[in-house]
């Protein structure tokens, strides 16, 4: 399936009225895959233009399973056509119908006729179009199930890149890995420990009818994941959602209280907030964005906690920094963030092969620049969402070489393999790589 990449994007992502959530899981999927948007950015638009909850609830559900599966649904639209869409806008539509129809979880009746009236309201001249290919595909479908699993992108709903990659990387159990990559992921908290342990918060989900279960020192996942909002003492910071492989970033600074750290890549600042709920600590939380970094403090107000926000490159220190030496810095870098996509299926179809090695050059800068604020004794935690080898184990390599007052440390993760995590049931894909500045 090919995205495309125009310089100005010429699709609206989400932001015309629409009259129901496919409607609307049709937009963000254009968005995607016409514009080259994020489905996170689309999203964002989506809910400033659409305040119903609940369409935005069932639209946000539609987008993510059709890129989730979009390898197979894909397959099934370009077998089904016999000559290139007009207008393209279509192919969001009869997305939306094609995994209807292969989910089988909606009424065939239901998915085509929504598809057919959407057609009419917006492209008249297509609706006989739309109509014939849903009801092709319902005609065809064991013979288009069947050709798609001869097809690779289709079978595994990854770009064949992705799938050869991994391959390569991690040649006994990519198979695994891409399987586990399209599931829905776990809803996994983290408890606030100045507000109590999670003992005491399970009990708390207990009573309100909420089933959980322990995952860590701080660490609860949801049997079932429910919005936010309905989660007690949420607005008042006594939880906040973060994936259990993320929570391993306090653990691993080996941080004291007293110490003076910085965060340099800190938005949307999970991993600050919980290094601040867990020590009394003089903190920095920097990044470039701006506007990623009001969700930081956000996060730190609702949260009662307190740090030093600024916006800055951590690649270029000279602007920000004060000339105290850190004792812990902590470094989660941009990266492919291929070990999170299934919570950002469109990655898998936005990322390029040469993206690994453009974020790789990114990754070593600000590695060396963040290296010198680091005092004798300090500790360095370098790491990414990713699961590519060029960001991760070879990015640690190569630092080592460059800084001969660099000592890596052994990590020791549940699971790991050194220090790569790989997306399980429990958590997304991470790495970590410490090192200590002797």
């Amino acid at each position: 399936m090919n995205v495309s990449r125009p310089a100005t994007p010429r699709y609206p992502a989400a932001s015309r009225p629409v009259a129901s959530a496919r409607e609307l899981a049709a937009d963000l999927v254009n968005a995607v895959l016409l514009d080259g948007q994020s489905l996170t950015l689309a999203m964002e638009r989506a809910r400033r233009g659409h305040p119903e909850a609940r369409t935005i609830a069932a639209a946000q559900d539609l987008a993510y399973g059709i890129l989730r599966h979009l390898g197979r649904l894909g397959f099934y639209l370009d077998q089904l056509l016999e000559r290139p869409l007009q207008p393209t806008e279509l192919q969001g539509l009869l997305l939306v119908g094609l995994y209807e129809l292969d989910r089988g979880e909606t009424p065939a009746y239901a998915a085509v006729n929504e598809a057919v009236e959407q057609a009419a309201r917006h492209y008249p001249r297509a609706r006989g179009l739309v109509n014939g290919v849903l009801r092709s595909f319902q005609r065809r479908r064991n013979d288009l199930v069947q050709a798609a699993a001869g097809d690779p992108e289709a079978r595994h709903n990854f770009p064949v890149w992705w799938q050869e990659r991994l391959a390569a990387e991690y040649p006994e159990q990519w198979v695994g890995l891409l399987a586990t990559m399209n599931l829905h992921p776990p809803m996994t908290l983290r408890v606030n420990p100045r507000q109590g342990s999670v003992a005491d918060y399970a009990k708390r989900l207990l009573d309100a009818g909420i089933d959980a279960r322990p995952m860590g020192e701080y660490a609860l996942t949801l049997a079932k994941p429910i919005p936010v909002h309905d989660l007690p003492g949420f607005a008042e910071g006594s939880v906040s959602v973060q994936d259990l492989g993320a929570q391993y970033a306090e653990g691993l600074l080996d941080i004291a209280d007293g110490m003076h750290v910085l965060d340099a890549c800190a938005a949307p600042g999970g991993k600050t907030a919980h290094i601040l709920e867990c020590h009394d600590v003089d903190l920095l939380a920097l990044d470039s964005d701006a506007r990623r970094l009001e969700r930081v403090t956000g996060n730190l107000k609702r949260l009662g906690l307190n740090a030093k926000v600024a916006v800055g490159d951590a690649g270029t220190p000279k602007p920000w920094w004060d000339g105290r030496a850190f004792e812990r810095i902590l470094l989660d870098a941009p990266c492919t963030a291929s070990g999170v996509v299934r919570r950002h299926p469109d990655g898998k179809w936005l990322k390029r092969p040469e993206d690994a090695t453009h974020l790789a050059t990114a990754q070593a800068r600000l590695l060396d620049a963040v290296w010198p604020l680091l005092g004798r004794g300090g500790k360095l935690l370098y790491a990414t969402c990713s699961l590519f080898r060029e960001e991760n184990e070879s990015q640690a390599e190569h630092f080592l070489r460059r800084h001969d007052d660099a000592r890596r440390e052994t990590l020791n993760l549940p699971g790991g393999q050194g220090g790569q995590l790989l997306p399980s049931s429990d958590h997304d894909g991470f790495f970590y790589a410490r090192f200590v500045k002797t």
